[in-house]
């Protein structure tokens, strides 16, 4: 808590950098990207299939996230460069290419995160908000399609400072709002909380359990589907991230990369066990795991049962309300990785490609809505894999590079005390 003291005074401060936005600014474009459906679906699919222990491996998960994605704000913030229109842009492609010399692995990189930006951060989300308008008041996809298209428009044709103002404002107040929900819900159930923290850490190393009891409830599945929600929930790793906290005017990358430490913690440590243990408490979920049966219910619509239990008539309505703001901050915070990468490729015809990026970008909301998208999930799944790979080759090969940075900024620090 004392390496956050100057970031959390900076929150309060107002600083108008023409050249890129404030620290927190680009925590929020960050962890808007983070914080999608999947904090609510995810959680709850992790659950249904690697029962209370994949809640421990997802806290394992994170711990390591927290090295890692501190890592890639560091590099991103060392190499980063101006673009043609004087700010800031970084990430992966930037310390890959002027790092490890490996100026084509970083265009590969950047071409893989173009792709998955249309389909894992737009379409996929795009469509999660139409099908639970849908669902829960009867709202026509394409109207809601429509009505998502024009605001991301407004919002995304402005750049990355007005999607930063954006979700500067809504990233908090959702957070704010589906903490405040899970902690009405968990009072409610309080009396089953020591049990649930209980079973998490004995169905962690439950290794018995791989061989009878309830179906998949093995550690094996534990670990798998933990750690997999942790990784998906806070993205480290993946590249993506490193990109937002790159707009940071701050020029301190350590600073910067603490803030990536923060991201992790309230993403999977904070809202994640949030929605896992409102789960974890519910009747449904109770009864379906006393019985060994697997409850009726999967994903959103078990986290919605789990917390209109709770709280009668309000609680499923809490969860609707989250999932689309949710899922917008993602499709916006999205927007600007696919534009910067955008940038790299085209380097040359930046202005050109990044408008005709934009345009696509925001007709694929529309499209992402309306549709089918089973098949741009796996696309989108895949893609985010092959943006790991060169990206994780990067942080091992400059890893005494970050060691260096971090060794030289708490010496100075320590000097100046």
């Amino acid at each position: 808590f004392t390496l956050f003291k100057d970031q959390i005074k900076s929150v309060t401060e107002k600083k108008d950098d023409k050249d890129g936005v404030s620290s927190f600014q680009a925590l929020m474009v960050s962890t808007a990207s983070r914080v999608g459906t999947g904090n609510i679906i995810g959680v709850s699919t992790a659950i249904l299939l690697g029962g209370f222990g994949s809640v421990f491996w997802m806290w394992i998960s994170a711990l390591l996230g927290m090295v890692t994605k501190y890592s890639e704000i560091v590099l991103s913030l060392k190499f980063r460069e101006k673009d043609e229109n004087g700010a800031w842009a970084g990430g992966p492609m930037y310390y890959i290419h002027k790092g490890l010399k490996a100026k084509w692995l970083a265009m590969v990189f950047a071409i893989f995160a173009m792709i998955a930006c249309i389909g894992t951060g737009n379409a996929t989300q795009s469509n999660a908000i139409s099908g639970v308008l849908n669902s829960s008041l009867e709202i026509p996809t394409w109207i809601t399609g429509l009505v998502l298209t024009v605001i991301v428009a407004l919002v995304v044709l402005g750049g990355v400072k007005r999607i930063a103002s954006v979700n500067e404002k809504i990233v908090p107040s959702m957070a704010i709002f589906f903490i405040l929900a899970s902690v009405i819900a968990l009072v409610f159930n309080a009396n089953k909380i020591p049990t649930a923290f209980a079973l998490i850490f004995n169905e962690a190393f439950n290794f018995k359990s791989a061989f009878g009891g309830v179906a998949g409830y093995s550690i094996f599945s534990a670990m798998r589907y933990g750690v997999g929600r942790g990784v998906f929930s806070n993205e480290a790793g993946l590249g993506s991230a490193p990109i937002a906290h790159s707009a940071s005017s701050t020029e301190d990358p350590v600073k910067q990369g603490l803030w990536g430490v923060f991201e992790v913690f309230i993403t999977t440590i904070i809202i994640c066990t949030m929605s896992a243990i409102v789960v974890l408490t519910s009747d449904i979920y109770s009864a379906a795991y006393a019985s060994g049966v697997l409850p009726s219910v999967s994903g959103a619509a078990l986290s919605s049962a789990a917390f209109d239990e709770a709280i009668p008539y309000i609680g499923g309505m809490g969860i609707a309300v989250s999932t689309v703001f949710f899922a917008l901050s993602t499709i916006l915070g999205w927007a600007y990785y696919g534009e910067v990468s955008v940038g790299y490729i085209f380097k040359n015809h930046s202005r050109i490609a990044i408008g005709i990026y934009r345009i696509i970008y925001v007709a694929f909301v529309f499209v992402g809505a309306v549709a089918e998208i089973n098949t741009v999930w796996l696309v989108a799944d895949c893609f985010n894999a092959l943006m790991a790979l060169p990206n994780l080759i990067a942080l091992i090969g400059l890893s005494g590079l970050v060691v260096k940075i971090t060794r030289e900024h708490f010496s100075q620090n320590h000097i100046q005390k």
